[in-house]
């Protein structure tokens, strides 16, 4: 491998101001998409999370895993339906959901960072009633079945977790009766970095950023303000549609800033936290 000094050196030295900026502050990641299946992809995912924690931040990961989902539902003969990006969610396929997302995938992923030097912790949004939810219909009012809708969550079990361990958090979830619920993941991450005071949340996707033509790759946003999206999201479709919301709704909890960035890109999140150009999009509070 041939070496170049001097870029290495520019590298770090670009970092240092956002290493010092963040520490000590949590980061909510949103992990789903192409990073989750892509072998190389997954393993860059674990290294930058490990990373983020040996630099003093406080990385907790929620995940989701909608292909997964689909494809065992797929094998199993069971319809596969979207609406407003949210997955239709009879009782067989929580039940799917649940035993892919907290026995695979959660998993999965807390041996990889383990592998890659950083105790995790797995959790799913029952565990310690950590997920409260209620049924939630979708954006067009249509009932989409046991498709949860995070109303508390409880924090104390996720800080004292923080404090030596990185929380990988499934997004499911039950409500009073222990009725069991699908989570939409980026709502859930939403929802986790609220109840944390998270200083960023960032939500790995399958495409560049928020585009304003969605055919454009070019078209990308770099910065938005929330009332700017909140504009917007009347019409926008799709699985764009939720993650913006979920920025939105991080923002309106006090969280500093909300991230959409390119998951198939490797170490996209390393890039987004510690280099001036970035990339994908950030949202920010309107001024």
């Amino acid at each position: 491998m041939t070496l170049r000094p001097a870029r290495d050196l520019g590298t770090l030295l670009e970092a240092l101001p956002y290493i010092r900026e963040f520490q000590g502050k949590t980061v909510v990641v949103k992990y789903g998409g192409a990073a989750m299946v892509d072998p190389a992809l997954r393993e860059d995912f674990a290294r930058d999370v490990v990373l983020m924690k040996y630099v003093g931040l406080n990385p907790v990961v929620v995940h989701g895993g909608g292909p997964e989902i689909t494809g065992y539902m797929e094998r199993l003969g069971l319809p596969v339906k979207f609406v407003g990006g949210l997955r239709v969610s009879d009782p067989q396929t929580v039940e799917v959901a649940k035993m892919v997302l907290v026995g695979k995938v959660n998993t999965d992923i807390v041996q990889r960072l383990g592998r890659h030097g950083q105790a995790a912790v797995g959790l799913s949004g029952d565990d310690g009633n950590l997920f409260r939810v209620s049924r939630q219909l979708a954006p067009t009012g249509e009932d989409i079945g046991f498709v949860g809708r995070i109303d508390r969550v409880d924090v104390d079990v996720l800080n004292h977790i923080a404090q030596d361990y990185i929380p990988v958090i499934a997004s499911v979830g039950a409500d009073r009766e222990g009725n069991s619920y699908n989570v939409n993941a980026d709502e859930a991450a939403a929802a986790v970095a609220r109840a944390m005071g998270a200083y960023k949340v960032m939500f790995l996707t399958d495409v560049e950023g928020w585009m304003r033509d969605p055919a454009d790759p070019d078209s990308v946003i770099a910065q938005a303000p929330t009332d700017e999206v909140e504009l917007a999201l009347e019409h926008i479709h799709g699985g764009m549609r939720p993650k913006l919301q979920a920025c939105v709704d991080a923002i309106h909890g006090g969280v500093t800033f909300a991230h959409i960035v390119d998951g198939r890109v490797p170490h996209s999140l390393l890039l987004e936290l510690f280099t001036d150009a970035g990339v994908g999009t950030k949202i920010r509070a309107a001024s």
